[in-house]
């Protein structure tokens, strides 16, 4: 049985200023991201130019940010968004969906193909490998905040969160930056390295993106005000990931099969 260490959510504190380790993550997500892709852009018929990669950063950004707490409320805490609307716009109290980040980028980057005469799709394909960077890098920071902690269980490497009670729990934070973030990263960074067809690496993405999220959400609490959403075991996380791994195996078929029964 581990403990957690009780690490300081506040990173450095500047009078009234705090900057959060959950903010630096995704600093460091954003920042990675945008060297790698400069990297590919730089290569010979790329497409790409390094000021198109810093649109994309920040188109990419305000995907993410506005996606991720619009999301939040309305798939995770609508009840309190119609008791209080003004949650919406308070994000200093937390709460972030990857689902709702997702969409938010598909979003941007359909706003950011109509400015630069890309396809949406092409630039989702371009910048989906470094998105797992920023996925894990988040979920580093929820388990640095203690927070979205697993279920109880009784293997080995258990963790007591002691501000949560003093259970052994999976540490399914960190099992979520492991797939989410490492893994994923790995399985699109070096399958996006020779020239795939269009769909293909969002389709990727979203397959594998989807299949990690499924399995994980089997060992990470449920949230409290919502609980199990179908059938007595299926979470909210669950539900969302569904249309996910659809997409990524549509993808995928509009990439390869598509082409081949042609």
């Amino acid at each position: 049985m581990l403990m957690y260490p009780e690490i300081d959510p506040v990173a450095i504190q500047l009078g009234p200023l705090s900057v959060r380790w959950y903010g630096i993550m995704y600093l460091f997500g954003f920042a990675s991201g945008y060297w790698l892709l400069t990297r590919r852009a730089r290569r010979l018929g790329s497409g790409w130019t390094t000021e198109q990669v810093s649109d994309l950063i920040f188109y990419g950004a305000l995907g993410v940010i506005l996606g991720g707490r619009f999301g939040y409320v309305f798939f995770y805490n609508f009840t309190a968004f119609l008791n209080d609307p003004l949650i919406l716009i308070q994000v200093w109290k937390g709460g972030m969906s990857f689902h709702g980040g997702f969409l938010g980028v598909m979003f941007a980057m359909w706003l950011f193909g109509r400015k630069t005469g890309k396809s949406m799709w092409d630039i989702l394909d371009f910048g989906a490998p470094i998105v797992p960077l920023g996925l894990g890098a988040g979920r580093i920071g929820n388990f640095i905040g203690g927070e979205l902690v697993g279920r109880t269980t009784d293997l080995p490497w258990g963790m007591v969160f002691p501000h949560i009670d003093n259970l052994p729990r999976h540490p399914s934070q960190l099992y979520q930056a492991g797939l989410e973030g490492l893994t994923l990263f790995c399985i699109l960074w070096f399958f996006s390295a020779k020239p795939r067809p269009r769909y293909a690496v969002s389709g990727m993405f979203a397959l594998f993106y989807g299949l990690f999220r499924f399995g994980v959400e089997f060992v990470r609490q449920p949230d409290g005000h919502i609980g199990f959403v179908a059938l007595n075991w299926m979470t909210m996380g669950q539900i969302l990931s569904l249309p996910m791994i659809f997409l990524g195996l549509s993808l995928l078929y509009m990439a390869y099969g598509r082409n081949k029964a042609a």
